[in-house]
């Protein structure tokens, strides 16, 4: 009879040491904001939401530990149990981790651990999942990409300055990366070992096993480009242009009966649901038991652009139902041309519409999404990411839907209310074929598919997220691109004129 053996236990310890002097700040790098939080809260969700890992130890600098137990109480991270200070070097960082990691630990039990740098916040599941499974076959697991760049070796000549000593073959090269994954007792072994070295010191966990264990071989798990550190200037910008960037996949698809359990009774403000996407929305939502108020200029008389008709229109609708869980705006105006010849009326309308609409919609929804901790749900374009000629009106608001996303979930977090945004691929709606006329059959997505999607969204945990609504993500089928793999595509695609 085969006994079942469990798995061990994978911890994931956040190094969170450094100081941000490199980048010029007066707090650690890890507690600066990018993309509307704290970049270690980011690394902690991804955390947070990793299937293979059990639980979480934060390492921090001297004197931050406060910091971050604000940050995991406000997130509600339920997987960090230690938030310990780090030592004054790496290498004392990750021996006060071994030593948390050995505690409570019963005789002849091991564990795997993942050490992972609190400001490479763009990590992602799928490397974390090949680090743990490397870990059935091996004791210490690298992660790495290959080097696009020539390496060289110089040495420094008196005043002359540095000169080319040599260039290895770039094939074999590669920029490591973290998390560097290890049994409990192989990375404590290797500690121990290079105690006894009176000159020992070392960047990063794999150079230790390497150097004091050297029978113990080091597998290289791919990593991928998007897994940078923050440690320059020039990284801060880049970084928080990726998660602005960056799109969300949709949330699964519930049940017809959990549709029904989750919206009955509830109470939707659809604006702009006088035809195409909103419409589509408001009877989805009406199918499954939702109060849904479905506002238009050619069905209700309703005029987005007007903040008094926005105030009526949800006033009247918490007047009867005595609540509004949801608000959704999905109006919005397509206007093709130069700007140099476009009228005054022209370029009014669009900011009107597109961009003073959102924002005094969000502001009547205030008062009400936060009785409720509900959610505003907003729509972009794919061309937020970069503005095409002829569409500057257009693409410029569309860019602004999604910063005011952004802005709104951080801004609304404490009191509960979810921000999130659409972005869908060329879909068709009436908007669309009034500015294009009829396109090929089956080269658009249906409305009633973002509509859908849209849905469930709203009855999400999501919030400041762009989720993309795509017929074929090429990235995507293999079941694991990122966010940032499918804004990639998303770019190649406008490239292409595709959206």
């Amino acid at each position: 009879m085969s006994q079942h053996i469990a798995k061990p236990r994978t911890t994931a310890v956040i190094l969170a040491g450094g100081t941000g002097q490199r980048v010029g700040l007066s707090i650690p790098k890890q507690l600066l904001k990018i993309a509307g939080k704290a970049v270690i809260e980011h690394t902690l969700t991804t955390f947070e939401k990793a299937d293979s890992i059990d639980d979480v130890i934060v390492l921090m600098a001297p004197g931050y530990v406060p910091d971050i137990e604000k940050i995991v109480a406000k997130a509600g991270f339920t997987k960090v149990k230690k938030i310990i200070e780090g030592g004054a070097t790496r290498n004392e960082t990750t021996e006060r981790a071994i030593q948390a990691l050995g505690e409570g630990l019963a005789e002849g039990e091991d564990r795997n651990v993942l050490f992972h740098d609190a400001v490479r916040p763009l990590l992602s599941q799928r490397v974390i999942d090949d680090c743990v499974v490397a870990l059935e076959r091996f004791q210490a697991v690298d992660v790495a990409i290959p080097s696009a760049d020539t390496i060289i070796v110089t040495r420094t000549h008196g005043e002359d300055g540095e000169f080319i000593t040599e260039i290895p073959d770039r094939s074999r090269l590669r920029r490591g990366q973290t998390p560097q994954a290890f049994k409990l007792s192989t990375i404590k072994r290797a500690y121990e070992v290079a105690a006894e070295d009176p000159n020992f010191q070392a960047t990063d966990d794999c150079s230790v096993v390497l150097k004091y264990l050297p029978d113990v071989p080091i597998h290289v798990v791919a990593g991928d480009e998007y897994n940078m550190k923050v440690t320059q200037p020039v990284d801060v910008f880049i970084a928080d242009k990726l998660f602005q960037l960056a799109s969300t996949a949709a949330p699964e698809q519930v049940s017809e009966e959990a549709y029904r359990e989750l919206l009955t009774g509830k109470t939707i403000v659809v604006f702009g649901g006088s035809y195409g996407i909103g419409k589509d929305i408001a009877e989805l939502a009406e199918s499954y038991g939702a109060n849904v108020y479905a506002l238009g200029r050619s069905t209700t008389g309703t005029h987005v652009e007007n903040p008094e008709e926005v105030d009526d229109a949800l006033s009247k609708a918490y007047g009867e139902t005595g609540r509004i869980d949801y608000v959704v705006n999905t109006a919005g105006v397509l206007r093709i041309g130069k700007l140099a010849e476009t009228d005054n009326a022209t370029i009014e309308e669009a900011l009107k519409v597109n961009y003073l609409a959102p924002v005094q919609i969000a502001r009547s929804s205030y008062k009400y999404l936060s009785e409720t901790k509900g959610q505003l749900l907003l729509y972009t374009s794919s061309s937020y990411t970069r503005g095409r000629a002829e569409y500057s009106l257009y693409s410029s608001t569309k860019a602004a839907m999604v910063n005011l996303t952004q802005a709104l979930s951080d801004e609304w977090a404490g009191d509960g209310i979810r921000v999130n945004c659409i972005n869908p691929e060329r879909t068709a709606t009436p908007m669309r074929t009034k500015a294009f006329g009829q396109e090929p059959a089956g080269s658009l997505l249906s409305s009633e598919a973002v509509a859908r999607t849209s849905l469930d969204v709203l009855l999400s945990e999501l919030t400041g997220h762009v989720i993309d609504v795509r017929q074929q993500d090429p990235t995507a089928a293999a079941g694991k691109a990122s966010g940032f793999e499918q804004a990639l595509a998303s770019v190649l695609d406008r490239q292409d004129g595709v959206a």
